[in-house]
């Protein structure tokens, strides 16, 4: 099962998921729980600033909820490739 996770708002996922007609679901965490209990809540810096943001990362869990891998500060167009030969091995 494929999930997404973002503290965007209800209103920016739907809009989100419409335009890419994502086959999976996408979660909102505005309050940022989850991102950060998934230490993915971190300091970043985009164009020389330095701001608080969400670094994409991709978490492999089996189905007894222990992650198996993790990708961070992951490309979207590569990322799906990379999970698949995981899966294969």
């Amino acid at each position: 099962m494929i999930i997404g996770i973002s503290n965007d708002t209800v209103d920016s996922h739907k809009k989100f998921e419409e335009y890419y007609s994502l086959p999976f679901p996408l979660l909102y965490d505005t309050e940022k729980a989850v991102l950060q209990s998934y230490d993915v809540w971190k300091e970043k810096k985009t164009a020389g600033k330095i701001s608080m943001g969400v670094v994409r990362t991709t978490y492999l869990i089996n189905q007894n909820g222990v992650i198996v891998t993790a990708f961070d500060k992951v490309k979207a167009a590569g990322n799906p490739a990379q999970m698949l030969e995981i899966l294969k091995e």
